[in-house]
């Protein structure tokens, strides 16, 4: 009999809450593309081409291009867009729990100066890669998975350096990134 009552009760309290925050009501379930090629870099004189290449192996070994390449997240990558950005975020606070969650937007790896890593050093490159701290001294959240990558050796690091600067830019100004409680204007995806 208690069984009952407590199954009766918590049925009643599901009704109660079905005029509730539904998280689910508006996700679509997405297959991200996981494996793109990376682009080519262009010829330059400023980087040994077996660093660059060397580079090149590793930026597609990581799998880069599966967050920032524009449309990868959705399953539709724009392939003029390698290595560009994404307009689609990462939820990093769990839109399950709370309506607006945090959402990082990859960033643009290519050197435009404007809109990617063009003014970016290879030292700053490395430590973002080995650190997740950027160019101006801010902690990178580990969406960007930069704690997988804190062992990486000086000269893989200083590789993948020299191949994103090596390709050519592409002007792509990816949406700003959402903090928790925030309304995003841009879509967003969550894994988990």
């Amino acid at each position: 009999m208690k069984l009952r009552f407590s199954v009766m009760l918590g049925l009643a309290g599901l009704t109660a809450c079905s005029t509730a925050y539904n998280p689910l009501e508006d996700y679509e379930q997405l297959n991200p593309a996981t494996r793109l090629d990376v682009p080519a870099a262009r010829v330059d004189a400023s980087f040994p081409a077996e660093s660059v290449e060397r580079g090149r192996y590793l930026v597609g070994l990581l799998g880069c291009g599966s967050c920032h390449t524009n449309g990868a997240l959705v399953g539709t990558p724009d392939m003029t867009q390698l290595l560009a950005g994404s307009d689609t975020g990462v939820a990093y606070s769990n839109p399950l729990a709370v309506r607006n969650p945090g959402i990082v937007y990859p960033a643009n790896l290519t050197p435009d100066v404007a809109t990617g890593i063009g003014s970016w050093s290879v030292q700053e490159i490395v430590a973002m890669i080995q650190t997740g701290v950027d160019k101006h001294s801010g902690q990178t959240l580990p969406v960007m998975p930069w704690p997988s990558y804190t062992s990486i050796h000086a000269e893989d690091a200083q590789a993948i350096a020299a191949y994103l600067l090596s390709l050519p830019p592409v002007s792509h100004q990816v949406p700003a990134n959402v903090r928790p409680g925030q309304k995003a204007r841009s879509p967003f995806v969550h894994f988990g």
